[in-house]
């Protein structure tokens, strides 16, 4: 007895929040033991006497407990959630910030995990309102959100292309985040695209504004200034062709846009005072368009 009670008062370390999946109390027992050689068959055996473990985030309170006050937080505890909004366009520069805000993390660990943990430097996540356990780490919380996204990312691929090939999805990302930049609403999207499309088999420079709101620009004003100083590999107004990698994070519906563009002969677009855009063919009437708004914006 003493020695039981010697076990159960032993401190143990874990994550101030872990993860449970579904399963049987010896399957749960043995997947913690993995992350943490503290955990142990004795531990099942004690969690068929005081109830099993729920599935979920649970919140341990702190990282160091006594092994009886963490059997019992398996049982019992869960984690308070909090919604965080990714929207459709944002770039992962601006999101992380975000969260670090909003769950107070660090940044550096937040971007150190990000880059570590995926191979997509930009539109690595799928934009979404994400439930996010409080008290959850930076190496746990990027690693639930690319799990998540990747999830939903090659589920609409083998929807649409029976397969999932990174090199091509990346690059219908990459087209799809200059949609999301460029489009004033969905309907516009599968539009822009076909200019898109258009302006490369005419061998044209894409020269849009949105390829240049890219990381900690996403929401900068592109001025002829920046558009002649920036080297980057996203100056569409330099560079031909589409950006080997995305400007933000896009929606499904620009993926969409991107892979099933409508048939179009639009070259060129200009938003109007609706704030949405007019397409043309010819260069002459997008002149004209462009006037219009110049007029329209000195008065």
């Amino acid at each position: 007895m003493l020695s039981f009670m010697f076990y159960l008062n032993k401190p143990i370390q874990t994550q101030k929040v872990l993860y449970i999946q579904q399963g049987s109390i010896n399957k749960i027992i043995a997947h913690l033991h993995i992350q943490n050689k503290q955990i142990s068959k004795l531990d099942a055996f004690i969690l068929r006497i005081i109830g099993s473990p729920q599935s979920g985030w649970i919140n341990m309170g702190t990282r160091l407990n006594t092994k009886a006050d963490f059997l019992y937080k398996l049982t019992h505890a869960k984690a308070a959630l909090q919604d965080v909004t990714l929207i459709p366009g944002e770039t992962t520069y601006v999101f992380l910030r975000q969260l670090a805000t909003s769950l107070d993390l660090s940044i550096s660990k937040l971007e150190y995990e990000f880059y570590k943990q995926t191979p997509f430097k930009e539109g690595a996540f799928v934009p979404d309102t994400y439930s996010i356990p409080l008290g959850i780490s930076e190496k746990n919380l990027i690693k639930l959100l690319l799990k998540v996204s990747s999830s939903t990312m090659r589920s609409t691929s083998m929807k649409i292309f029976g397969t999932y090939n990174k090199t091509k999805w990346l690059h219908y990302l990459s087209i799809a985040s200059i949609i999301q930049k460029e489009s004033a609403n969905i309907e516009e999207m599968p539009i822009i695209s076909s200019v898109i499309y258009n302006r490369i088999k005419k061998g044209m420079r894409l020269q849009m504004d949105g390829t240049l709101n890219y990381g900690k620009y996403s929401h900068i004003k592109i001025t002829p200034r920046r558009i002649k100083e920036d080297k980057s590999m996203y100056n569409t107004y330099i560079h031909r062709g589409v950006p080997v990698l995305p400007i933000c994070n896009v929606s499904l519906d620009a993926i969409k846009a991107a892979i099933f563009p409508h048939k179009t002969d639009y070259l060129y677009f200009m938003k109007n005072k609706n704030n949405v855009h007019d397409f043309t063919c010819n260069y002459s009437t997008h002149l004209l368009n462009i006037r219009r708004v110049t007029k329209r914006n000195k008065n």
